[in-house]
């Protein structure tokens, strides 16, 4: 074999290697459930996922209720959300972790995994959104949290699909398309 022909077969080994790499990286990570277990993103593997943060106090907190029904419709056929509340959006998630759990199963009656309160944005991001927000992390795309509410879905391979905007519905057309959608 000449040396042009090994060198195209090591890059292509090393692109190969570098995209089950990125796609595993979703799997690696993990959260602490408002309620205080670990949750590892690894039981997610081959699931549609649907990450949103969400805060109690916030004008879109009625999007809890779609998020729910979504969640009812669909868990069983492969598809996830979780849940992350957080206070840096104007100050629309003061509580601790103890008062949004009760306000969002009152009032919403939500089943779907919460995590802890935590960072979407600055220095203390969580690393789920450290990886949904920067390219090199995820291998897809850059983009920042710009209000309460935004969704990220993810496909089954765990690669991010697509952000729906905060005003946009959860169980908008778009979404329940992405849902139904069988994989190849």
């Amino acid at each position: 074999m000449n040396t042009k022909c090994c060198l195209l077969i090591t890059c292509y080994f090393l692109l190969v290697s570098s995209a089950f790499s990125q796609n595993d990286s979703f799997y690696k990570l993990s959260a602490v459930s408002i309620t205080g277990e670990e949750f590892p993103f690894e039981q997610l593997r081959d699931k549609k996922v649907m990450i949103v943060n969400v805060a109690s106090r916030c004008s879109l907190s009625p999007q809890y209720k779609a998020l729910q029904e979504l969640y009812s419709k669909y868990k069983d056929n492969g598809f996830f959300i979780i849940g992350f509340p957080g206070n840096d959006f104007a100050n629309r998630e003061p509580g601790d972790n103890e008062e949004i759990c009760e306000f969002i199963k009152r009032k919403y009656k939500v089943s779907f995994p919460v995590m802890e309160k935590t960072s979407m944005k600055g220095d203390n991001i969580h690393a789920v959104y450290q990886w949904l927000t920067k390219k090199d992390l995820n291998g897809v795309m850059d983009s920042e949290v710009k209000w309460n509410f935004q969704k990220y879905l993810i496909d089954e391979e765990g690669q991010i699909h697509d952000i729906v905007e905060p005003m946009k519905k959860p169980d908008g057309e778009k979404v329940i398309e992405w849902i139904e959608k069988k994989q190849l």
